[in-house]
């Protein structure tokens, strides 16, 4: 048997991921074990956790797969500083060190923490995307397109995989991107950066594209077959520590949105006008990477690949006629992109490709026997009752019905950013009450967050406009009209639109009538499906609401632990851990004082 490890570590979103003889055994972000957000540091949990789950030890390792190539990487860093010099020492000073620390060792970082003595691999960062889209994806031959803030240089690519192999035949380069461009206007909004470009996304539907014009005409030259250029002078990142200067806020007419400040109407219009350019761009390359190959089928990654609204515009209104987008699209990914290049390109191994994907609903991280989560279940001094699954399922559907907010612990974690019925907190979709409330009570965040549906893959065209599966979360549709309720008050503006129902599933409707949809199907994830359908069953609504089992700053709960912590903590009314259920009104242990719960805000 040959045994790949794949690492990605050292920018943001650290993970790695076990490929043996070709299948992906296991795959996981670090941050799920160390419990810090974002965590970008050597995997080490991650790597322990996926030699358990494939059943060997570091001597059993064949090869490593590090995700890009650091050395072409520092040379841009040095490149880019040298050609703004002496411009940006500050930034200069604050990012050496960590290069001279760690990231020009990884050889040597590799082999202290690993023991390694076998042959590291280091394929470019757009190059591990591009292995994550294809490889795993149902198609025997497929267009691929890649988009994210930066590699080495590339900052998106295309080309065409067929079989075992692929070629990238077009980049664009630093510090041309439109990652960081859509960063930028996270930063100016007032929201993390390389963290909330969700959030970004989530709020646009609540403005007007007013400054898109302006974005067009001056911040980006944007070309018919999607290629660009930005207009350098109004972006830091090349040089500081912001991503936008003084230029930039001159042209838009104010300083940058203070973090936890309120959200004002021009940030909304600013969200709408920037998600609009990117779906121009997106769309743009989408068309002309259709052109050059040819291709029906297309394959995304990047964790442009991660802005849902572009990729259901793609689907829609683009030429290719069934898209895979690889679930964890951004730079965990690259760890799982990383080892299959090794497997299919350095190794010439065959690739077997399989209907549905090979990625196994990216359910590859940990999972917990009954037995260990009683265990902890006991130690932690909770309440709880034991049921047969059939018992368990007609139960939850019950409580989901009556109103009630279940946390759902099940089978094994998912692998990239999206909760897919393994770590998710559940409720009734035809609630008007719900996003306000897990919002506000449960998820500690903003109140204008959409939440995704979960639906019935044999239901989601019944209710949705969408023609292929949607398993990963990775696409928008909107409702179907004959489930809409239409506005009688369209005077709402911002945030006010939250007050309408505008479907006969409000709770995941926003206010553009779209949704980011999650298709379930029996395969990928058995018994978080049997739970929709009979809801579907008692209720005829085969939707539930489906958000990450976290709170606001916290990485998706991993273990038993994180889960009954989590619970305590929030205004959830039930948890469910295997088969085991804990209702919140019988549990004796005391959740710490709100003043006494930390919560990063980002």
């Amino acid at each position: 048997m040959v045994n790949i490890l794949g690492i990605s570590c050292f920018y943001h979103d650290s993970a790695a991921c076990l490929v043996q003889d070709g299948k992906i055994v296991a795959a996981a972000q670090e941050e799920r074990f160390t419990r810090k957000k974002h965590d970008f540091e050597f995997p080490k949990h991650a790597i322990d956790f996926c030699l358990k789950q494939g059943g060997i030890s570091l001597q059993d390792i064949n090869y490593v797969a590090f995700y890009e190539k650091p050395f072409l990487k520092f040379e841009r860093i040095l490149e880019t500083y040298l050609a703004y010099a002496p411009q940006g020492f500050q930034s200069f000073l604050k990012a050496i060190p960590l290069w001279i620390k760690h990231r020009l060792w990884i050889p040597d970082l590799i082999g202290k923490e690993l023991n390694f003595e076998g042959k590291i691999l280091y394929p470019e960062h757009h190059e591990s995307h591009a292995a994550s889209a294809f490889f795993p994806s149902p198609f025997e031959h497929a267009a691929i397109l890649t988009a994210d803030g930066v590699g080495e240089w590339a900052t998106a690519s295309f080309g065409r995989g067929e079989g075992n192999h692929f070629e990238l035949d077009s980049e664009i380069h630093f510090p041309h991107s439109l990652g960081l461009l859509y960063s930028a206007f996270t930063y100016y909004t007032g929201f993390k950066v390389n963290s909330a470009e969700y959030k970004v996304m989530g709020l646009a539907p609540y403005g007007e594209p007013k400054y898109a014009d302006l974005i067009l005409n001056e911040l980006i030259d944007l070309k018919e077959d999607g290629s660009f250029k930005l207009n350098m002078k109004y972006f830091n990142y090349c040089v500081g520590l912001t991503m936008t200067n003084n230029r930039f806020h001159e042209l838009f007419g104010a300083p940058p949105r203070k973090r936890e400040t309120e959200i004002r109407a021009r940030d909304m219009d600013l969200a709408r006008s920037i998600q609009v350019v990117t779906e121009e761009v997106m769309l743009r390359m989408a068309r002309h990477v259709h052109q050059v190959t040819g291709e029906e089928n297309l394959c995304l990654s990047g964790g442009v690949a991660l802005n849902c609204v572009a990729n259901g515009r793609i689907l829609r209104e683009g030429p290719f006629k069934r898209i895979w987008i690889q679930p964890a699209a951004g730079d965990a990914g690259g760890a799982l992109g990383a080892a299959l290049v090794v497997w299919h390109h350095y190794l010439n191994k065959r690739r077997t490709v399989s209907f549905e994907d090979s990625q196994s609903g990216s359910l590859l991280g940990p999972e917990y026997l009954d037995a260990e989560i009683e265990t902890v279940l006991k130690r932690e001094g909770a309440v709880y009752e034991r049921m047969p699954p059939k018992e368990l399922i007609e139960w939850v559907a019950q409580l989901i019905e009556e109103g009630n907010v279940i946390g759902w612990v099940e089978g094994r974690m998912e692998f990239g950013p999206r909760a897919l019925g393994a770590r998710s907190i559940i409720g009734d979709a035809r609630n008007r009450e719900m996003q306000s409330r897990m919002n506000l009570k449960i998820k500690f965040r903003e109140s204008f967050r959409p939440f995704a549906p979960s639906v019935l893959e044999e239901e989601a065209p019944n209710w949705f406009e969408i023609n292929q599966p949607s398993p990963y979360m990775l696409l928008v549709a909107d409702i179907q009209k004959r489930h809409r309720i239409e506005s009688v008050n369209g005077s709402l503006q911002g945030i006010e639109k939250l007050k309408e129902v505008r479907s006969k599933v409000p709770a995941i409707t926003h206010v553009d009538y779209s949704a980011r949809l999650q298709t379930i199907d029996p395969k990928r994830n058995p018994v978080y499906y049997d739970l929709v359908k009979r809801f579907h069953e008692k209720t005829g609504c085969p939707i539930i609401i489906n958000t990450s089992f976290n709170v606001r700053g916290e990485p998706i709960v991993c273990t038993p632990e994180d889960a009954f912590h989590c619970f305590l903590r929030t205004e959830m009314d039930y948890l469910v851990v295997g088969n085991f259920i804990l209702d919140k009104k019988k549990q004796k242990v005391v959740p710490p004082k709100k003043e006494e719960t930390y919560f990063e805000l980002d």
